[in-house]
Protein backbone atom coordinates (compact mmCIF):
# COMPACT_ATOMS: atom_id res chain seq x y z
CA UNK A 1 0.00 0.00 0.00
CA UNK A 2 1.55 3.30 -1.09
CA UNK A 3 1.40 6.61 0.78
CA UNK A 4 -1.69 7.86 -1.10
CA UNK A 5 -3.59 4.67 -0.25
CA UNK A 6 -2.54 4.90 3.39
CA UNK A 7 -3.70 8.52 3.53
CA UNK A 8 -7.05 7.56 1.98
CA UNK A 9 -7.59 4.75 4.51
CA UNK A 10 -6.61 7.03 7.38
CA UNK A 11 -9.03 9.70 6.22
CA UNK A 12 -11.84 7.20 5.67
CA UNK A 13 -11.39 5.92 9.23
CA UNK A 14 -11.45 9.51 10.45
CA UNK A 15 -14.72 10.15 8.60
CA UNK A 16 -16.40 7.23 10.35
CA UNK A 17 -15.10 8.32 13.74
CA UNK A 18 -16.51 11.85 13.28
CA UNK A 19 -19.81 10.47 11.95
CA UNK A 20 -20.07 8.21 14.99
CA UNK A 21 -19.53 11.19 17.27
CA UNK A 22 -22.20 13.19 15.42
CA UNK A 23 -24.70 10.35 15.78
CA UNK A 24 -24.13 10.37 19.55
CA UNK A 25 -24.54 14.16 19.62
CA UNK A 26 -27.82 13.68 17.80
CA UNK A 27 -29.26 12.01 20.93
CA UNK A 28 -28.88 15.25 22.89
CA UNK A 29 -32.23 16.74 21.87
CA UNK A 30 -34.12 13.54 22.68
CA UNK A 31 -32.42 13.34 26.08
CA UNK A 32 -33.34 16.96 26.81
CA UNK A 33 -36.95 16.26 25.83
CA UNK A 34 -37.02 13.41 28.36
CA UNK A 35 -35.54 15.57 31.17
CA UNK A 36 -37.80 16.37 34.15
CA UNK A 37 -39.77 19.60 34.25
CA UNK A 38 -37.65 22.51 35.46
CA UNK A 39 -34.48 21.40 33.64
CA UNK A 40 -33.44 24.70 32.04
CA UNK A 41 -31.08 24.81 29.04
CA UNK A 42 -28.34 26.61 31.01
CA UNK A 43 -28.31 23.98 33.76
CA UNK A 44 -28.40 21.14 31.22
CA UNK A 45 -25.50 22.60 29.25
CA UNK A 46 -23.45 23.25 32.38
CA UNK A 47 -23.93 19.84 34.00
CA UNK A 48 -23.23 18.19 30.65
CA UNK A 49 -19.89 19.94 30.44
CA UNK A 50 -18.97 19.20 34.08
CA UNK A 51 -19.81 15.48 33.95
CA UNK A 52 -18.25 15.09 30.52
CA UNK A 53 -15.10 16.95 31.50
CA UNK A 54 -14.58 14.87 34.63
CA UNK A 55 -15.17 11.63 32.70
CA UNK A 56 -12.68 12.69 30.01
CA UNK A 57 -10.15 13.58 32.72
CA UNK A 58 -10.56 10.18 34.42
CA UNK A 59 -10.18 8.41 31.05
CA UNK A 60 -7.06 10.40 30.17
CA UNK A 61 -5.47 9.61 33.53
CA UNK A 62 -6.35 5.92 33.14
CA UNK A 63 -4.77 5.86 29.67
CA UNK A 64 -1.68 7.68 30.94
CA UNK A 65 -2.27 10.44 28.39
CA UNK A 66 -1.55 13.26 30.84
CA UNK A 67 2.13 13.63 31.63
CA UNK A 68 3.75 16.18 33.92
CA UNK A 69 6.49 16.96 31.43
CA UNK A 70 3.99 17.91 28.71
CA UNK A 71 4.07 21.54 27.65
CA UNK A 72 0.67 22.98 26.75
CA UNK A 73 0.70 26.14 24.61
CA UNK A 74 -1.18 28.58 26.82
CA UNK A 75 -2.98 30.67 24.19
CA UNK A 76 -4.07 27.77 21.99
CA UNK A 77 -5.30 25.75 24.98
CA UNK A 78 -7.22 28.67 26.47
CA UNK A 79 -8.81 29.53 23.13
CA UNK A 80 -10.02 25.92 22.70
CA UNK A 81 -11.39 25.74 26.26
CA UNK A 82 -12.99 29.19 26.17
CA UNK A 83 -14.56 28.42 22.80
CA UNK A 84 -16.24 25.28 24.15
CA UNK A 85 -17.53 27.17 27.20
CA UNK A 86 -18.73 30.04 25.02
CA UNK A 87 -20.52 27.63 22.71
CA UNK A 88 -22.68 26.38 25.60
CA UNK A 89 -23.70 29.90 26.63
CA UNK A 90 -24.16 31.35 23.13
CA UNK A 91 -26.12 28.42 21.76
CA UNK A 92 -28.54 27.85 24.64
CA UNK A 93 -29.15 31.57 25.17
CA UNK A 94 -29.56 32.17 21.45
CA UNK A 95 -32.04 29.31 21.11
CA UNK A 96 -34.04 30.69 24.04
CA UNK A 97 -34.40 34.01 22.18
CA UNK A 98 -34.89 32.80 18.61
CA UNK A 99 -36.57 29.44 19.14
CA UNK A 100 -35.26 25.97 18.37
CA UNK A 101 -35.75 26.23 14.60
CA UNK A 102 -33.77 29.41 13.91
CA UNK A 103 -31.25 28.74 16.67
CA UNK A 104 -30.38 25.30 15.34
CA UNK A 105 -30.30 26.41 11.72
CA UNK A 106 -27.96 29.34 12.38
CA UNK A 107 -25.82 27.68 15.05
CA UNK A 108 -25.26 24.28 13.43
CA UNK A 109 -25.49 25.56 9.86
CA UNK A 110 -22.91 28.33 10.27
CA UNK A 111 -20.33 26.13 11.99
CA UNK A 112 -19.05 24.17 8.94
CA UNK A 113 -18.74 27.35 6.88
CA UNK A 114 -16.91 29.24 9.62
CA UNK A 115 -14.70 26.22 10.33
CA UNK A 116 -13.65 26.08 6.68
CA UNK A 117 -12.69 29.76 6.72
CA UNK A 118 -10.90 29.67 10.11
CA UNK A 119 -9.21 26.35 9.30
CA UNK A 120 -7.76 27.82 6.12
CA UNK A 121 -6.61 30.97 7.93
CA UNK A 122 -5.03 29.19 10.91
CA UNK A 123 -4.03 25.74 9.66
CA UNK A 124 -3.75 26.48 5.91
CA UNK A 125 -6.12 23.58 5.15
CA UNK A 126 -7.82 24.20 1.81
CA UNK A 127 -11.30 22.59 1.96
CA UNK A 128 -11.73 21.89 -1.77
CA UNK A 129 -14.70 21.72 -4.13
CA UNK A 130 -16.03 18.41 -2.79
CA UNK A 131 -16.35 19.95 0.67
CA UNK A 132 -18.05 23.06 -0.74
CA UNK A 133 -20.70 21.05 -2.59
CA UNK A 134 -21.27 18.63 0.30
CA UNK A 135 -21.55 21.50 2.79
CA UNK A 136 -24.03 23.35 0.57
CA UNK A 137 -26.20 20.23 0.31
CA UNK A 138 -26.01 19.41 4.03
CA UNK A 139 -26.56 22.97 5.29
CA UNK A 140 -29.52 23.42 2.92
CA UNK A 141 -30.94 20.15 4.18
CA UNK A 142 -30.43 21.25 7.77
CA UNK A 143 -32.32 24.49 7.11
CA UNK A 144 -35.22 22.59 5.51
CA UNK A 145 -35.29 19.84 8.14
CA UNK A 146 -35.19 22.06 11.20
CA UNK A 147 -37.47 24.72 9.75
CA UNK A 148 -40.15 22.31 8.47
CA UNK A 149 -43.37 22.90 10.33
CA UNK A 150 -41.79 25.25 12.88
CA UNK A 151 -42.90 28.77 13.69
CA UNK A 152 -40.06 31.13 12.88
CA UNK A 153 -39.16 33.79 15.42
CA UNK A 154 -36.59 36.37 14.40
CA UNK A 155 -34.62 38.08 17.14
CA UNK A 156 -31.59 40.07 16.00
CA UNK A 157 -29.58 39.59 19.20
CA UNK A 158 -30.51 35.91 19.30
CA UNK A 159 -29.27 35.50 15.74
CA UNK A 160 -25.95 37.08 16.70
CA UNK A 161 -25.68 34.74 19.67
CA UNK A 162 -26.27 31.63 17.56
CA UNK A 163 -23.77 32.84 14.94
CA UNK A 164 -21.40 33.29 17.88
CA UNK A 165 -22.13 29.69 18.87
CA UNK A 166 -21.24 28.51 15.36
CA UNK A 167 -18.05 30.56 15.46
CA UNK A 168 -17.16 29.30 18.95
CA UNK A 169 -17.53 25.70 17.84
CA UNK A 170 -15.45 26.43 14.75
CA UNK A 171 -12.71 27.91 16.94
CA UNK A 172 -12.84 24.90 19.25
CA UNK A 173 -12.47 22.52 16.30
CA UNK A 174 -9.58 24.41 14.70
CA UNK A 175 -7.57 25.00 17.88
CA UNK A 176 -8.21 21.46 19.15
CA UNK A 177 -6.81 20.20 15.85
CA UNK A 178 -3.71 22.32 16.48
CA UNK A 179 -3.26 20.70 19.92
CA UNK A 180 -3.78 17.23 18.46
CA UNK A 181 -0.64 17.57 16.35
CA UNK A 182 1.54 16.58 19.33
CA UNK A 183 -0.89 15.65 22.12
CA UNK A 184 -2.96 12.47 22.61
CA UNK A 185 -6.68 12.98 21.82
CA UNK A 186 -7.67 11.86 25.34
CA UNK A 187 -5.45 14.54 26.88
CA UNK A 188 -6.65 17.32 24.55
CA UNK A 189 -10.33 16.66 25.25
CA UNK A 190 -9.76 16.27 29.00
CA UNK A 191 -7.82 19.51 29.36
CA UNK A 192 -10.07 21.65 27.15
CA UNK A 193 -13.33 20.40 28.66
CA UNK A 194 -12.15 20.64 32.27
CA UNK A 195 -10.91 24.19 31.67
CA UNK A 196 -14.20 24.96 29.92
CA UNK A 197 -16.13 23.66 32.93
CA UNK A 198 -14.04 25.88 35.23
CA UNK A 199 -14.81 28.89 33.05
CA UNK A 200 -18.53 28.11 33.43
CA UNK A 201 -18.26 27.71 37.22
CA UNK A 202 -20.06 31.05 37.91
CA UNK A 203 -22.96 29.80 35.79
CA UNK A 204 -22.91 26.55 37.77
CA UNK A 205 -23.50 28.53 40.96
CA UNK A 206 -26.39 30.57 39.53
CA UNK A 207 -28.70 27.96 37.98
CA UNK A 208 -31.22 25.54 39.47
CA UNK A 209 -30.21 21.87 39.57
CA UNK A 210 -33.16 20.59 41.60
CA UNK A 211 -34.21 18.41 38.64
CA UNK A 212 -31.15 16.26 39.37
CA UNK A 213 -32.82 14.95 42.54
CA UNK A 214 -35.09 12.82 40.34
CA UNK A 215 -33.89 9.46 38.94
CA UNK A 216 -34.85 10.49 35.42
CA UNK A 217 -32.89 13.72 35.82
CA UNK A 218 -29.80 11.82 36.91
CA UNK A 219 -30.17 9.42 33.97
CA UNK A 220 -30.47 12.31 31.50
CA UNK A 221 -27.45 14.12 33.01
CA UNK A 222 -25.31 10.98 32.89
CA UNK A 223 -26.30 10.28 29.30
CA UNK A 224 -25.51 13.83 28.23
CA UNK A 225 -22.20 13.93 30.08
CA UNK A 226 -20.90 10.42 29.46
CA UNK A 227 -22.32 9.59 26.03
CA UNK A 228 -22.69 12.93 24.23
CA UNK A 229 -19.50 14.43 25.67
CA UNK A 230 -17.03 11.83 26.99
CA UNK A 231 -17.56 9.11 24.38
CA UNK A 232 -18.58 11.39 21.50
CA UNK A 233 -15.72 13.86 21.86
CA UNK A 234 -13.19 11.06 22.30
CA UNK A 235 -14.31 9.71 18.92
CA UNK A 236 -14.38 13.21 17.45
CA UNK A 237 -10.82 13.96 18.59
CA UNK A 238 -9.50 10.76 17.03
CA UNK A 239 -11.33 11.53 13.81
CA UNK A 240 -10.12 15.13 13.83
CA UNK A 241 -6.55 13.86 13.77
CA UNK A 242 -7.28 12.19 10.44
CA UNK A 243 -9.46 14.62 8.48
CA UNK A 244 -9.31 18.36 7.72
CA UNK A 245 -11.24 20.56 10.15
CA UNK A 246 -13.68 21.72 7.44
CA UNK A 247 -14.54 18.11 6.58
CA UNK A 248 -15.03 17.24 10.25
CA UNK A 249 -17.36 20.20 10.79
CA UNK A 250 -19.54 19.30 7.81
CA UNK A 251 -19.73 15.66 8.90
CA UNK A 252 -21.15 16.80 12.24
CA UNK A 253 -24.33 17.75 10.36
CA UNK A 254 -25.21 14.09 10.88
CA UNK A 255 -26.29 15.37 14.30
CA UNK A 256 -29.61 16.95 13.18
CA UNK A 257 -30.15 13.96 10.89
CA UNK A 258 -29.92 11.63 13.89
CA UNK A 259 -32.04 13.95 16.03
CA UNK A 260 -34.77 13.97 13.39
CA UNK A 261 -34.75 10.18 13.16
CA UNK A 262 -34.97 9.76 16.94
CA UNK A 263 -37.75 12.34 17.11
CA UNK A 264 -39.83 10.23 14.74
CA UNK A 265 -38.99 6.84 16.27
CA UNK A 266 -38.90 7.63 20.00
CA UNK A 267 -40.92 10.82 20.46
CA UNK A 268 -43.64 10.11 17.92
CA UNK A 269 -42.97 13.22 15.84
CA UNK A 270 -44.31 13.34 12.28
CA UNK A 271 -41.89 13.65 9.36
CA UNK A 272 -43.42 15.88 6.71
CA UNK A 273 -42.54 15.71 3.04
CA UNK A 274 -40.55 18.94 3.42
CA UNK A 275 -38.60 17.52 6.35
CA UNK A 276 -37.96 14.32 4.39
CA UNK A 277 -36.41 16.40 1.59
CA UNK A 278 -34.16 18.03 4.17
CA UNK A 279 -33.11 14.60 5.46
CA UNK A 280 -32.26 13.45 1.94
CA UNK A 281 -30.16 16.55 1.24
CA UNK A 282 -28.17 16.15 4.47
CA UNK A 283 -27.69 12.46 3.70
CA UNK A 284 -26.54 13.27 0.16
CA UNK A 285 -24.00 15.78 1.45
CA UNK A 286 -22.62 13.32 4.00
CA UNK A 287 -22.39 10.51 1.44
CA UNK A 288 -20.54 12.80 -0.98
CA UNK A 289 -18.08 13.85 1.70
CA UNK A 290 -17.53 10.38 3.12
CA UNK A 291 -17.23 8.61 -0.25
CA UNK A 292 -14.05 6.63 -0.70
CA UNK A 293 -11.19 8.62 -2.19
CA UNK A 294 -8.08 7.46 -3.98
CA UNK A 295 -6.18 10.65 -3.39
CA UNK A 296 -4.94 12.46 -0.32
CA UNK A 297 -6.87 14.58 2.13
CA UNK A 298 -7.16 17.61 -0.14
CA UNK A 299 -8.87 16.02 -3.12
Amino acid sequence: MDYADQAAVRQRNGVWLVLSAAVLWGTTGTAQALAPEGAEPASIGTIRLVIGGLALLAFAIWRGALRREDHWPLIVTLVAATSMAAYQLFFFTGVARTGVAVGTIVGIGSSPILTGVIGYAVLKERPGSRWAIATLLAVTGCVILVGAGESIQVDAFGILLTIGAGGAYAMFTVFSKSLLKDKPPEAVMAVTFCLGALILFPVFLSVDFSWLTQPRGIAVALHLGLVTVAVAYSLFAQGLQRVPVATAATLTLAEPLTAGFLGVVLLGEQLSITAAIGVLLIFAGLVLLSASRKTGPRS
